[in-house]
């Protein structure tokens, strides 16, 4: 079972950046997509953007265009750079496969806010 620990989160600016970090552990970590995923609170966990094994990503329309997503496949890590960062992009961030099956880690806080 692949374990993850996600990390980078904190205060921004609106038009501010983050970068958020996925640690798994697990030797399988490369075989599955992987995705970040949110929840604001009082709202469902969404998905916002996915990378295949193979490097492809995917991105929720609410994001695209200002996060990208990647994979250090050799370090058993994935990436969320966050750029034009919106209040409503205000959540706690998640990672997991895509879809999800494993346990949920902690999640690390965003909060944009002037």
């Amino acid at each position: 079972q692949v374990q993850v620990v996600e990390s980078g989160g904190g205060l921004a600016q609106p038009g501010g950046s983050l970068r958020l970090s996925c640690a798994a552990s697990g030797s399988r970590f490369r075989i599955y997509a992987m995705g970040w995923y949110r929840q604001a609170s009082g709202n469902q966990r969404e998905l916002v953007a996915a990378v295949t094994s193979g490097g492809r990503t995917n991105y929720a329309d609410s994001v695209k265009g200002r996060f990208i997503i990647s994979r250090d496949n050799a370090k058993n890590t994935v990436y969320l750079q966050m750029n034009s960062l919106k209040p409503e992009d205000t959540a706690v961030y998640y990672c997991n496969a895509d879809p999800a099956k494993f346990f949920w880690g902690q999640g690390t806080q965003v909060t944009v806010s002037s």
